[in-house]
């Protein structure tokens, strides 16, 4: 009898074809269940069953060599776990996570996809907004920023790197510790991080507290494109999960548009701020990372009424939190679908063999903050395993090969779209330069100058007895004149110098030409006094509307990509859209040499942008199909942490090469994405695949 019972139980699940076909009778069992009671009935009202045959050797009183194996396991004492060989532990967790794997591909297709899915869509799309908008906001804020703080040439690329150093770190730590605490609680450290430095960046007024912050700033947002991918996977069945993913990522387009569009109403109007005093000034620029801020504190606040992953706690085995979430899921959408009396069906949900080591400390030993570095260091070294885990055999080729394509897909995609920016305002300080006005040999005496300078060279001039008061130069250029007896009072300049001059009893009041704007001069009985303080913005003039609309169309231009990857994801499969992406992208650049204006630049932008953003899209889905539950947000971390590495290196080649050749970006990435749309055909295909 207790052979034909658990022949019973363990035929409830046959595996065929990869899938378990489950007994219908509307109840999931996994391998720990106890076999079901059932009345002993007798061969004479049962009928012959060929399970229940005569040992042959029972009437010679010889016992049955299975009863004398169940009789030596009864007892034996059972082997506790902890004195068991770890590998047999990992072992019987694998064949565990395979069991669940299927079995939870059927619970969510019973819960099927509506109203919670998509509530978590936006949910999560708002936080993939932030990710989207922070890397925009640095960009917009440098021309202002640099006036502000004063910025160097050298502080201005720091500036600029400075986000993807702090989103770098927080992929690969924020990353792993999802694996650890759970999807929820480390995205809502993340977005939290993130809206508490960014809103303090836009207050404070030194430099190096404003790069500290973006750096934090940056640091949370990193975390967010992991988790975010890794979350939403696991509440979407197979079927649904190539194309809802894909339609995820258009959240980061969105967060571009909303980002050029904000800077393009807010940056230019001088008027949106205040001062307190003489030291504390609050521009628009400030009031516009303000409202960058914003989609990441909804999406912090929407986040607190989501539920926790139910895979990743059947994972950690708290299988009854998973179950009760799972219903949730299956009843709001039941509802929704006017189906409130469907009943969710699944009883017990199989959870893999536990094998982690968990340190409890006793409130009564040692200090509070002994305990806490305890904890710390334990968590940190089983994200440090996690790491090493992914380069192990089983992965370890698919973790190099997705390392490389994420690797080149950053480096000519950030590198470009930063080449776009640079080389338009190349065109245009072009265009400027070819109207300049020059004046040779000019002499101005008893004049007053109470107007703006512009776009001038004055060469051999002589000054005397001349007032320069209220008036401002741009890019305004004195070579080998003479001032002599001259008054400068309230005088503000940007990209104004005096070379080889000679200046005489001349008197500078309150003004902004410091010593550094006097190259090889010669000051004879000359007087500076009060000197103006800080730097000063002319936002009609020194902020570029081109820009904010060169970003804006960037970003709108990846919406018809976004729709096409999403539509064939699941037709065509992961693998063929990032090598095609890819290849197509590489094509796009060569089409560059022939950008030599502006409006050619504008467009070559707009398709490679097009053309490129299949290929991220097919790259977040098959990093979350390729790895298990428990490492997943952890190799998506490292993966999106190099893609950071990536845009640092693609940033700092690509500009300095602009005004200089452009055959070296264009031939950079069109080579870098050769090569790994080349190498992505040789990863497997996901699409027919479960969650692991």
């Amino acid at each position: 009898q207790g052979g034909r019972e658990a022949n019973q139980v363990s035929d409830d699940y046959r595996y065929q074809d990869g899938n378990y076909d489950a007994p219908n009778d509307g109840y999931y069992r996994g391998g720990d269940e106890p076999a079901q009671e059932e009345d002993a009935q007798s061969d004479v009202t049962e009928g012959h069953d060929e399970d229940d045959e005569v040992y042959e050797g029972e009437y010679q009183g010889i016992p049955h060599p299975d009863d004398i194996k169940e009789k030596q396991k009864k007892r034996a004492p059972a082997v506790a776990d902890e004195y068991r060989d770890r590998a047999d532990l990992m072992a019987e967790r694998m064949e565990d996570e395979e069991q669940l794997a299927h079995q939870y591909e059927n619970i969510i297709e019973e819960c099927g996809h509506g109203r919670f899915q998509w509530t978590l869509f936006f949910v999560l799309g708002l936080a993939l907004m932030a990710d989207g908008v922070e890397v925009f906001v640095v960009g917009f804020v440098l021309p202002s920023a640099e006036k502000d703080m004063c910025l160097s040439s050298s502080n201005k690329g720091m500036l600029g790197l400075i986000v993807y150093l702090g989103m770098m770190v927080g992929a690969v730590l924020l990353g792993g510790l999802a694996d650890k605490l759970g999807r929820k609680q480390c995205l809502i450290i993340s977005l939290a991080i993130n809206a508490a430095f960014a809103f303090l960046s836009s207050f404070v007024q030194g430099y190096g507290f404003f790069l500290f912050c973006r750096l934090i700033s940056g640091l949370g947002i990193g975390g967010t494109l992991p988790i975010v991918f890794a979350y939403f996977s696991e509440f979407l069945s197979r079927e649904k999960r190539g194309e809802h993913l894909s339609w995820l990522c258009m959240f980061w387009m969105i967060g571009g548009i909303y980002a050029s569009a904000m800077a393009w109403s807010i940056i230019p109007h001088y008027g949106w701020g205040f001062s307190m005093g003489t030291k504390y000034h609050f521009h628009s620029w400030r009031v516009f990372v303000l409202v960058c801020s914003l989609p990441c504190i909804a999406s912090l606040v929407a986040l607190k009424f989501m539920p926790e992953s139910p895979r990743f706690l059947l994972e950690i085995g708290k299988h009854d939190e998973a179950w009760m979430i799972l219903k949730q899921v299956h009843d709001t959408n039941m509802r929704a679908k006017g189906e409130p009396e469907r009943v969710f069906t699944v009883s017990y949900i199989k959870t893999p063999k536990q094998v982690d080591e968990f340190i409890e400390i006793q409130s009564s030993t040692g200090t509070w903050y002994q305990r806490w570095l305890v904890r710390i260091t334990t968590t940190l070294k089983q994200v440090w395993d996690n790491v090493l885990y992914c380069l192990t055999a089983q992965y370890r080729m698919n973790t190099l090969m997705l390392a490389v394509v994420w690797f080149t897909m950053a480096l000519s995609y950030y590198g470009l779209i930063v080449w776009f920016p640079d080389m338009i305002r190349y065109f245009q300080d072009e265009a400027y330069d070819s109207r300049v006005k020059i004046f040779d040999e000019e002499e101005v005496s008893h004049f007053t100058f109470n107007f703006t300078l512009e776009n001038q060279i004055h060469r051999n001039g002589e000054y005397r007895n001349d007032k320069f008061i209220g008036m401002k130069f741009k890019e305004v250029k004195f070579e080998d004149s003479l001032f002599e007896d001259c008054y400068f009072e309230d005088v503000t300049s940007s990209e104004t110098f005096f070379e080889n001059c000679t200046i005489i009893s001349t008197v500078f009041y309150n003004t902004d030409l410091y010593e550094h704007k006097f190259i090889n001069c010669r000051l004879i009985n000359s007087t500076f006094m009060k000197e103006k303080e800080g730097c000063h913005i002319d936002f009609e003039e020194d902020n570029d509307f081109l820009i904010y609309l060169v970003s804006f169309l960037g970003s709108l231009s990846v919406l018809p990509g976004n729709i096409i990857s999403a539509l064939l994801m699941d037709k065509i499969g992961r693998i063929k859209m990032i090598g095609g992406s890819m290849l197509i992208s590489a094509v796009c650049c060569f089409f560059l040499f022939f950008g030599n204006s502006e409006s050619a630049m504008i467009g070559w932008q707009c398709l490679f942008c097009g053309a490129s953003i299949a290929a991220w899209n097919a790259l977040d889905v098959i990093t979350v199909e390729l790895y298990p539950t428990d490492k997943r947000a952890t190799a998506f971390g490292i993966l999106n942490g190099l893609c950071k590495f990536g845009a640092i290196l693609g940033n700092s080649i690509f500009s300095s090469f602009v005004g200089i050749t452009k055959v070296v970006p264009i031939l950079l990435a069109s080579s870098a994405l050769v090569g790994g749309g080349l190498l992505a055909l040789r990863l497997p295909e996901t699409r027919e695949q479960v969650l692991m």
